[in-house]
C-alpha cells in the first residue's frame, strides 16, 4: 500500500492508522509516488487529489496510461463534483477519514483486487494447463508465447496468494482434469 500526500503529517498519520493492518509506504509528491510504483509492486494507492506540482488527477492519468494494475483510493478535502466521472479511481473519501473507515475501505479494495487477480490467474492457468495436457514438452519449450504465459501465471499466483492469504483456493483449481479422455476423443 502506498500513501501519497504532499502534507507529510497527513501522509504519516494515514500510514500510522494502517500500521499493523497492512504494509505501508509513503510518498510526499506525485512524482515520488510514480517512482515508488515503478520500483515495486503496489497493490493499493491512497492518493490525495490536491497536490502542488503534480495533482492527484495527473497521477491518476499517468497510472492509467501506464496500465497500473492495482486499486486507487482518493482521500481528499476536495469536494467531488461531476468531474470525478472521468477519473479512473476505485474509491473516493472526503477528509477527515476515521481509522476504521480507512481500514475498511483498504480491505474492500484489497479483496476486489484479489478477486480480479484470481480471475485472471484462473484464465491464464487454464490456458497453461490445457496446453501442457495436449502438447509435447519440446513444442512448449520452443514457443515464446507459452513461456510468457507461464511467467504471467507465476506472477498472478504470487500476487493472488499474497492478497488472499489462502493458497487453498488456488490449489483447488489444479484438481480439474483438462486432458482429453479416450472417450471424448472418439466422440469427436
Amino acid at each position: 500500500m502506498l500513501v501519497v500526500d504532499d502534507e507529510r503529517e497527513v501522509a504519516d498519520a494515514y500510514a500510522l492508522r494502517l500500521r499493523g493492518f497492512c504494509a505501508v509506504e509513503t510518498a510526499y509528491s506525485g512524482q515520488d509516488a510514480l517512482s515508488v510504483i515503478d520500483g515495486s509492486e503496489v497493490d493499493i494507492v491512497l492518493l490525495d487529489r490536491h497536490m502542488p506540482d503534480m495533482s492527484g488527477d495527473e497521477v491518476l492519468a499517468e497510472l492509467d496510461d501506464r496500465e497500473y494494475y492495482g486499486r486507487v483510493i482518493m482521500v481528499t478535502a476536495v469536494d467531488p463534483d461531476f468531474d470525478v466521472l472521468e477519473l479512473p479511481f476505485d474509491e473516493y473519501l472526503c477528509k477527515p477519514v476515521e481509522r476504521e473507515d480507512l481500514q475498511t475501505v483498504v480491505d474492500q479494495q484489497r479483496r476486489v483486487l484479489a478477486f480480479d487477480t484470481l480471475g485472471e490467474y484462473f484464465s491464464v492457468e487454464s490456458k497453461r494447463a490445457v496446453i501442457e495436457a495436449q502438447t509435447s514438452d519440446e513444442r512448449r519449450q520452443n514457443h515464446d508465447g507459452y513461456a510468457d504465459l507461464v511467467d504471467r501465471s507465476k506472477q498472478l499466483h504470487e500476487r493472488a496468494t499474497r492478497l488472499l492469504g489462502d493458497k487453498n483456493v488456488l490449489e483447488q483449481f489444479h484438481r480439474i482434469g483438462r486432458e482429453r479422455s479416450d472417450r471424448s476423443a472418439t466422440n469427436r
